[in-house]
């Protein structure tokens, strides 16, 4: 880490970012623009629309670990993803316990690719929204949040040369307690390495898809 940084202001116990850059800031949105701009380890195509035509959702997983840079790259890709009113109304568990990963896959309705390499489970966080609506107002915001931070590390991982799959079927009551948490979960991310690289299926032509409303 460089020298300048703060561990107690920016990061939680138990994640360390790799940050290998000699501007370490002792602000988060230092450290963000420091993760994000540290140059891969290898040549990566991450043309922005070239990353949304190739990503496909993979099932199964290599037992390769996923490189920490990576890692921090995908959490720091989650930070920037808008939020309502910038109050960021969402949380991200990252689990690492090889046993509560074998407990989610059982919350998961036995679902055995959420026992990945990188699992992270994002969460509504409504009263971190400091805005004047009504309570169910409230709620959608913190479920967009959550679910717009979740698709923007889903397409870092794809980025990075990584896979991952969505998982939105859970009993959530357990995967609370499992994760030790109040906060409503909206979606586990799986991530790793594919066993073996696909390409993306096929989609509905756009006249199927838009609707264009004129006067």
């Amino acid at each position: 880490m460089g020298k300048k940084t703060d561990e107690s202001m920016t990061w939680p116990k138990g994640y360390t970012p790799k940050d290998e850059s000699d501007d370490g800031l002792n602000i988060s949105h230092g450290l963000l623009s420091s993760i994000l701009k540290e140059r891969p380890k290898k040549k990566l195509n991450t043309e922005i629309f070239n990353v949304m035509a190739t990503r496909r959702s993979t099932r199964k997983f290599s037992k390769n670990p996923v490189e920490m840079w990576k890692i921090d790259k995908i959490l720091a890709a989650a930070d920037t993803a808008p939020t309502a009113g910038n109050y960021q109304g969402f949380e991200i568990f990252y689990v690492r316990d090889e046993m509560k990963k074998e407990s989610l896959v059982k919350a998961a309705n036995n679902q055995p690719y959420v026992k990945t390499p990188v699992v992270l489970v994002f969460c509504m966080n409504p009263d971190r929204i400091k805005l004047d609506f009504p309570k169910e107002v409230i709620m959608k915001f913190s479920i967009q949040d959550s679910t717009l931070a979740a698709a923007y590390s889903q397409l870092a991982a794809s980025a990075l040369g990584l896979s991952s799959i969505w998982i939105g079927m859970f009993d959530e009551s357990k995967v609370k307690e499992i994760i030790g948490t109040e906060l409503r979960p909206t979606s586990f991310l799986c991530i790793g390495y594919p066993v073996k690289k696909r390409p993306p299926k096929s989609r509905r032509q756009l006249k199927e898809l838009i609707h264009v409303v004129d006067d």
